[in-house]
């Protein structure tokens, strides 16, 4: 077999996997997925050990199957501002992980309206809930006795990479395209922000250490791994997406289409001006930091999951397909899954989500078909964003991945609604990729020019829609967004 890198793919409802041989193959993956929490309306949260306890598993799984020998090291990539506290004399995290899609901390933001201007030019990011500097300010508010073991020096703070990091090797450390996304990063300094610290009351003692994206972060205990692996890589996962579809070349422009849609595309060494978008930390190799301009959109192939397990309107994600091709068309029905508020490019924390266009000739296919359409066009959305905002950056084609990319409606809907290619690899879970991908560069397995050579294509889609269809289908969509947008406050 050779030599194999595994990646970490942490994700929001399971983790996996997966060993990728130097030509880019995969050898062997595992995958499980652990419970989602909501203890009240748009709050989401995780246990930690769960967390912890399926990336065991999963690495575990792989590493019997490829053969502890082959293992060269470890590359992680992370679902990206949850949040978690923990004990470091314990090891025991001291409340559940906030999870980015979490909203009740909407209301904090409302209060700091006044500084955002300030966040967004040191940050890059817009002052929401998403993020993780008002998830660790209501931890420290609601938690008790917690200031006392600040004050001992025993509280953490980490996203998911320096949890498992931490629990895998005993090290407190980040890197810098998931610090960029807390609220308290200086993407021009690329530091902690002092002033940043002290607007959000957060002691630097408990922030991990800042590493480069690529090189050794820690050695992995045995009693976990059976042998020290390094570990030589870590990415917030849609950067890792981005890496891995070569992101790093000019005009490159991807959506991974996973629990949330994430479109991103490099601005090499460039910080833009991007209005609705965020600017974000791409990834540091080597003293260069390159930059990345992103939407994300918080609803995406969880309202898939949403209407399987909340409402019982399918039984499995693999069905939506079939509805959706089982009719002509919506019929005039619209969905847009603002069940967590709207993300990119609306960021409106008081949207709830909304079915419109209800007839008595309404089957639960048009239903399926809406949710699935509401991913292209909330894609498409971001798209058009970032067209004004770069227009230089020309879109000719959309690169994808993440596991609703296999959905085969979903992406020639995609196409359509666009009017342009959109091409899907072969690997489809290019987080992982991009996670192999930087750690075996910080290993020497390979270089950035041959690790984009293993890159495989699939299929790509070509639209086959009119415009003046695609227009009116998106006129409604848009009609249908209005009318979702600050439900909330309306009394």
């Amino acid at each position: 077999m050779g030599s194999v890198i595994i990646a970490l793919d942490l994700g929001t409802t399971g983790n996996r996997a997966i060993a990728f041989s130097k030509d880019g193959r995969i050898q062997a993956s595992s995958y499980y997925e652990f419970p989602q929490i909501f203890p009240e309306p748009a709050w989401v949260e995780h246990n930690p050990m769960d967390i912890w306890d399926t990336t065991l598993k999963a690495l575990n799984d792989v590493i019997h199957k490829v053969g502890i020998q082959n293992v060269t090291a470890i590359g992680i990539a992370n679902q990206r501002e949850t949040t978690i506290l923990w004990n470091k004399k314990t090891g025991k995290p001291v409340y559940n992980a906030i999870v980015w899609q979490d909203r009740r901390t909407a209301d904090t933001c409302i209060t700091l309206q006044n500084h955002s201007e300030r966040i967004k030019q040191k940050t890059g990011l817009h002052l929401d809930a998403y993020f993780s500097a008002t998830k660790i300010k209501w931890l420290l508010d609601h938690v008790e006795d917690l200031s006392s073991e600040i004050d001992k020096g025993n509280i953490l703070f980490g996203t998911v990479d320096t949890w498992i990091l931490w629990k895998l090797t005993g090290v407190h450390a980040t890197e810098p395209s998931n610090a960029s996304r807390t609220l308290l990063f200086n993407i021009h300094t690329l530091e902690y922000d002092p002033d940043l610290l002290k607007l959000f009351d957060i002691p630097r003692s408990i922030l991990p250490e800042i590493k480069e994206s690529c090189g050794e972060f820690g050695i992995t205990d045995p009693k976990y791994t059976q042998k020290e692996i390094p570990i030589t890589g870590i990415l917030g996962d849609q950067q890792a997406a981005l890496f891995a579809q070569g992101g790093w070349e000019k005009g490159v422009i991807k959506n991974t289409y996973g629990t949330g849609l994430f479109l991103m595309a490099a601005t090499q060494n460039q910080i833009p001006d991007t209005g609705q978008l965020i600017n974000t930390v791409g990834w540091t190799i080597n003293g260069q930091t390159t930059y990345a301009v992103e939407g994300s959109v918080f609803i995406g192939g969880s309202v898939i999951q949403w209407l399987r397990d909340q409402m019982g309107i399918i039984k499995d994600a693999s069905e939506s397909e079939k509805y959706a091709t089982s009719i002509e068309d919506n019929e005039g029905v619209y969905f847009v899954p603002a069940l967590q508020g709207l993300g990119a490019p609306y960021w409106d924390s008081q949207a709830r989500g909304i079915i419109i266009g209800l007839t008595r000739h309404t089957q639960k296919a048009h239903i399926v078909r809406a949710a699935l359409e509401a991913i292209c066009y909330q894609t498409k959305d971001v798209v058009d964003t970032l067209g004004h905002i770069l227009p230089e950056m020309t879109l000719s084609q959309l690169r994808v991945d993440g596991g609703a990319s296999q959905n085969q409606f979903l992406m020639q809907f995609q196409a359509d609604i666009l009017g342009v290619p959109v091409e899907r690899p072969t690997v489809i879970e290019t987080t992982a990729f991009g996670a192999a991908g930087i750690a075996g560069i910080g290993v020497g397995l390979w270089h950035q020019d041959t690790f984009l050579k293993s890159r495989q294509i699939d299929h790509t889609f070509a639209p086959n829609m009119s415009d003046k269809k695609r227009v009116d289908l998106y006129q409604k969509w848009t009609d249908a967004v209005n009318r979702s947008k600050g439900w909330e406050s309306v009394s």
